[in-house]
């Protein structure tokens, strides 16, 4: 009788038979079972607040910010180019 394999969570250990991969640029693949993990386990934290980052965020210098604010106070000089809103006119 053939069973579901089942894939353990590298982030919490749980054994889940709904479990999924990620498998990365550079060729590392990792399983989870919830998208909360896998933020937790491979999203970039804010060099300024530590927040993860899950949205788009903003690089500054190679500096990865969680927003805008987080940019701008870390980094006054170039932070000011960038922009909260998508679209936002940079005149």
């Amino acid at each position: 009788m053939g069973g579901n394999t089942m894939a353990v969570c590298e982030t919490c250990g749980n054994d889940y038979h709904m479990s999924f991969e990620i498998r990365t640029v550079g060729g590392g693949v990792h399983v989870f079972d919830s998208f909360e993990c896998a933020i937790h386990r491979l999203a970039p934290v804010c060099e300024h607040c530590g927040t993860k980052i899950v949205g788009h965020g903003a690089e500054v210098s190679g500096n990865f910010y969680c927003c805008a604010h987080c940019a701008r106070t870390a980094d006054q000089a170039l932070g000011l180019e960038i922009r909260d809103t998508v679209g936002a006119y940079p005149g």
